[in-house]
């Protein structure tokens, strides 16, 4: 395993070779290794110089500069894009820190129970500075309203000290230039659903004479910031997709109607392929015997295994339905498949369903959910990756070419269609916003009675095919499953 140490500088030149020698020399767990990366944000008092003779000196500093100055933010973003560990850990270059308690930071993410730690300054560390009593406020308030908002119960929010997983924590994009980034980071994480733990640690604060930067403004500035970002699911660097199903959590009463009209055709055994982030499948898997979620994206798959962790009748796999080797053994394995805004997003939809027909017992339900009416696509089905829309007689026609029997098609959410072709036809919008989605959900236990009167169409189609009967009826494998799981 290897440990990105993230350093940003500026004007640091009393301490930044104290600093970087006890970064450098600090325990880190048996056989980790460690890169230290960083980033100077244009500092004008000599302390580049000194950066560039200790990086010249060892080999696990990784030097990189701003050429104007733009923040600690802009300087931890910087670092985080060029890091290569597995773990990575934000460490400031000012002495107030303890290098010494790494092993004690990284401790709950080796063993396997944390996405992110955060070295807490008010837990009982061995030591800390008293410092002055309305900086000590300001940061515990902060602390306070960040954890009203995020739905966290933090104590120290602004601590420097975050340890993430890499890949997740690259995954997120950092907006804030400034100190800022505190904020931010602790609002993404939580609405990602991070599993974050807190530790103790010791802390040498300095005061403004000693070289402290941080001030009062930087405090308004932080509560904009929780402001900002918990109105706004800002919450992927790559946001193909995942911003919606984000979106979506804050759509309980559609979510809970879209499962109502799934739930009388979902059996005991069931594979959901496409499962998102668990948006459906903590509605669905309820009284399931076994419930396999499947996804092929890494973060959605993180996602789910968080969720589910301690469920014990939902196993989550990595399954790409494009791929017929990823459903190797499990073969007659389910009574249902559930097939949920995936056909859409692909190039060929009809080799996926022949590849989860093999899944599906004969007589077995393929419960499939697309997007209706093909004259709606627009900008909207452009930025979530759909391919095309469908209409009654297309999905009936493909599942007939797969050997699959059609039972029903039924038209939902006819009241969306208005506001779907307004946005992707009229505005070319590529995004609904968060507020449009919660006067929609607020309103969902009107408009779901009104449906069947409203006389256009919906804006998704539930479709219920069965896969034809055979002689013998296949056999359960829950045992396939888990060998399964054990190789992924």
């Amino acid at each position: 395993m290897k440990l990105s140490i993230l350093m940003p500088v500026y004007n640091e030149r009393t301490v930044v070779e104290r600093c970087i020698s006890l970064v450098l020399t600090a325990p880190v767990p048996e056989n980790m290794e460690r890169e230290l990366v960083i980033v100077d944000d244009c500092s004008t008092d000599g302390t580049f110089a000194i950066l560039q003779r200790m990086a010249a000196a060892f080999p696990q500093i990784r030097l990189f500069q701003h050429p104007a100055n733009r923040g600690k933010g802009a300087a931890v973003r910087t670092a985080i894009q060029q890091a290569t560990g597995d773990f990575s850990l934000i460490q400031d270059a000012d002495l107030e820190y303890d290098p010494s308690e790494y092993p004690r930071l990284l401790r709950p993410l080796l063993d396997g129970h944390a996405d992110a730690v955060f070295g807490s300054r008010y837990l009982a560390g061995e030591q800390s500075r008293v410092l002055p009593f309305w900086h000590s406020m300001i940061n515990k308030g902060l602390t306070l309203v960040s954890n009203m908002f995020c739905n966290l119960n933090l104590t120290d929010m602004e601590t420097c000290y975050k340890v993430f997983r890499t890949d997740l924590l690259k995954s997120i994009p950092i907006r804030s230039d400034r100190f800022g980034f505190e904020p931010e980071i602790v609002m993404k994480s939580a609405k990602r659903k991070f599993r974050i733990y807190e530790v103790p640690i010791s802390y040498h604060g300095r005061t403004y004479e000693e070289g402290k930067k941080i001030g009062w403004k930087d405090g308004i500035k932080a509560f904009a910031v929780i402001l900002k970002f918990w109105l706004i699911d800002d919450l992927y660097a790559v946001p193909y997709g995942r911003g919606v199903l984000n979106n979506l959590t804050g759509t309980p009463q559609y979510l809970s109607w879209l499962a109502l009209k799934l739930r009388s055709h979902v059996g005991d055994e069931v594979l959901e392929v496409g499962a998102g982030i668990g948006n459906l499948t903590g509605r669905l898997m309820s009284r399931r015997v076994l419930y396999v979620a499947a996804e092929k994206d890494p973060l959605h798959l993180h996602a789910l295994r968080n969720r589910f962790l301690r469920t014990p009748n939902v196993a989550v796999q990595r399954i790409d339905p494009e791929v017929a080797g990823d459903l190797a053994g499990l073969e007659n394995c389910f009574d249902t498949v559930l097939c949920l805004n995936v056909l859409e997003q692909l190039d060929d939809p009809g080799v996926v369903l022949d590849n989860l027909a093999s899944a599906l017992r004969p007589g077995g339900a393929m419960v499939v959910l697309v997007p209706n009416v093909p004259g709606l696509y627009g900008s909207l089905d452009r930025s979530l990756g759909h391919k095309r829309r469908y209409d009654n007689a297309s999905i009936r026609e493909l599942l007939a070419a797969r050997g699959f029997q059609v039972e029903s098609v039924e038209s939902l959410n006819k009241i969306a269609l208005v506001p779907w072709w307004a946005y992707g036809r009229i505005f070319n919008a590529g995004n609904i916003t968060k507020l449009v989605l919660k006067i929609f959900d607020k309103s969902v236990w009107f408009w779901r009675r009104l449906d069947v009167l409203i006389p256009w169409p919906g804006l998704s189609l539930v479709v219920v095919a069965r896969k034809p009967a055979a002689g013998e009826s296949g056999t359960r494998s829950h045992s396939r499953i888990e060998s399964a799981q054990n190789a992924d």
